[in-house]
């Protein structure tokens, strides 16, 4: 029997997140395990008078085809092949289903290799990043995904389905207050464990996440000031995952916005090489404050991470230009750090967040 929330979850990436318009060209990228959902997005985006471009394969990356990947020369992996390029450059929307066969699929693609790929794929980013491309990302339950989690498949579906299909009007009008607060504030100090880093946002207004660019969504996010972060953070609470890899107890200090120190207990060097694959690798593109009462535990999946209830993360990278960002970087990875015990959050100097509460 067909799971009635998969209809439900199709209407609201077609509907909210990105508001499929007629004529639009629709761009699906994900894999066959996710062909319950694949089906029922075509099915609504065809009623909508759009048209479907699907494309599969066994990660659900664009340009991660991991057998091509580890023998294609690097002159092949820096240039964009040209049907890509007019993709890109003509679709009118993206959504992005996650459903690997495996979640650690990329490990034995060099970081280096993985960044000229990533650079050849900039112009996909440049419209996203500035708002002119619809787009959504979201995963769709396997057992890739069940697994990594520590969950069972059906505890992962009611997990998945229950982060996701809540009132995004109410939650909406939630975070609202957590954006008004921080938009008035120019500097704002996070305290925890090992951690005493500040940011400025000055002239940097937020953005809510309820029903847009990802999903689930549930967080409030800015591009801070390129040049403001002082101080150290420790991500102790949980590993972080980026390519694959599992990174645990990142730590980082930062001068006038620089990582200007870098250490981890597991995966350093890969975290050190990846910190020089750019001149913006090593600035903070994204701060962002988790909101989701559905998500309460980490499950070593960054999009729902990044959304847990009472903790913040620092994307290191690329800025989001229609936030009045400026960093340019082919790497935006989210870390997330836990505020529910012990972490505190000020807007300058006044406390807001307090062991993972809001303080408003």
């Amino acid at each position: 029997m067909a799971d009635p929330r998969v209809e439900r979850y199709a209407s609201l990436l077609v509907d909210t997140c990105v508001d499929v318009q007629p004529g639009w060209e629709v761009l699906m990228i994900s894999t066959p395990l996710a062909r319950p959902l694949l089906e029922e997005l075509a099915r609504q985006i065809g009623r909508k008078g759009a048209y479907v471009y699907q494309r599969l394969d066994f990660t659900g990356a664009i340009g991660g085809v991991n057998a091509w990947l580890e023998t294609a020369p690097d002159e092949i992996l820096e240039e964009l092949p040209r049907v890509d390029r007019f993709m890109i450059d003509n679709v009118d929307c993206v959504i992005g289903v996650s459903a690997p066969e495996n979640t650690r699929a990329g490990v034995a693609i060099p970081a280096a290799r993985m960044a000229k790929l990533n650079a050849a794929y900039r112009p996909a980013m440049e419209r996203i990043v500035s708002g002119n491309l619809s787009w959504v990302g979201c995963q769709f339950p396997c057992p890739a995904l069940a697994q990594e989690a520590g969950m069972s498949l059906d505890e992962f579906e009611d997990f998945l389905y229950g982060a996701c299909l809540i009132d995004w009007d109410a939650e909406r009008e939630r975070m609202q207050v957590v954006k008004d607060r921080l938009d008035a504030a120019d500097e704002v100090r996070i305290v925890a464990s090992g951690t005493d880093v500040t940011l400025n946002l000055a002239g940097r207004e937020g953005k809510i996440d309820a029903g847009g660019a990802n999903m689930p969504g549930g967080e409030v996010f800015y591009s801070p000031v390129e040049t403001s972060a002082n101080g150290e953070v420790l991500f102790s609470e949980f590993p972080a995952v980026y390519d694959g890899r599992e990174l645990t107890n990142i730590r980082f200090r930062f001068e006038d916005g620089v990582v200007v120190e870098a250490s981890a207990d597991r995966e350093e060097d890969f975290l050190l090489e990846l910190l020089d694959t750019d001149e913006g690798s090593r600035r903070l593109g994204e701060l962002g404050f988790g909101c989701n009462p559905g998500i309460t535990r980490h499950m070593k999946n960054t999009l729902f991470d990044e959304k847990i209830n009472g903790t913040v993360h620092l994307a290191l990278g690329n800025g989001f230009e229609f936030l009045g960002g400026t960093n340019e970087s082919n790497v935006h990875w989210d870390i997330v750090k836990d505020l529910r015990d012990g972490g505190r959050i000020y807007a300058d100097g006044a406390l807001i967040l307090e062991d993972g509460d809001w303080r408003l």
